[in-house]
């Protein structure tokens, strides 16, 4: 199968990430992938939800979000319809579950870490690119907090990244684009920490069925692309 610039079936498409993207925020980024651009920001608030008050215990909450004019067609924005669509709502959770997943709550104690992900043009991928541009802006936003004497030592317990697996006409591949993702026969997103720890598997056919054999191909795929994905986040950061 040809693939758009001519990428192999397990080849990424070029990721490019800038830092302090947005001067007020305590971590921002730019992520580009392919031509999908994501800006990540993460904000820190003295306070933690009331569920949370008296734990000792902090907290990190994601929203996602699209220009209206990402995608192909004009969108209408969320808060001109009153409320959040359910794709942004389940991005937004699973963004914040990937996140909460690789921080020790404790260790940031009562403060939330807001990350919030507009993604300014999409073309596919846009979950796991939000995922990996949010990780970078909260690393630089727990580091602001460890500089500032607010948190004694970094709570990050390890990397995570995210990747798409599918197959298209047959064909299994990485890191699908908006063409490939429109008419694939099986869509899969994957988030995993650096030790291979899954953090979470969204794996959907499109038509019929697919095989478990398959499932496990697609995993082992998606494993090896995060496995990049975390050695750029590392090169990176340190």
């Amino acid at each position: 199968m040809l693939r758009s610039n001519n990428r192999k079936y397990n080849e990424l498409r070029q990721i490019k990430i800038v830092k302090n993207y947005i001067k007020y925020a305590e971590g921002s980024t730019m992520i580009k992938m392919g031509d999908t651009k994501i800006i990540c920001t993460a904000s820190v608030e003295e306070k933690v939800p009331l569920f949370l008050r008296g734990s000792r215990k902090g907290w990190i909450s994601a929203e996602y979000s699209m220009i209206p004019r990402a995608n192909q067609i004009r969108n209408i924005r969320d808060s001109i319809k009153g409320k959040i669509n359910g794709r942004s709502s389940e991005i937004q959770r699973l963004i914040g579950r990937s996140l909460r997943s690789v921080v020790d709550l404790f260790k940031l104690e009562e403060r939330t870490i807001w990350i919030d992900c507009d993604v300014i043009q999409a073309d596919g991928g846009t979950r796991t690119a939000a995922i990996i541009g949010s990780f970078v802006a909260l690393h630089d936003a727990l580091t602001y907090l460890r500089l500032e004497g607010k948190i004694d030592e970094m709570p990050i317990t390890d990397y995570i990244g995210a990747i798409s697996a599918g197959i298209v006409d047959g064909e299994m591949v990485l890191d699908l684009d908006f063409k490939e993702d429109s008419h694939a026969q099986v869509d899969m997103n994957m988030v995993m920490t650096e030790k291979g720890e899954v953090v979470e598997i969204q794996g959907t056919a499109e038509g019929k069925p697919f095989s478990k054999g398959n499932m496990q191909e697609l995993v082992k795929l998606a494993e090896l692309g995060i496995k990049e994905v975390i050695e750029i986040e590392k090169k990176l950061l340190d």
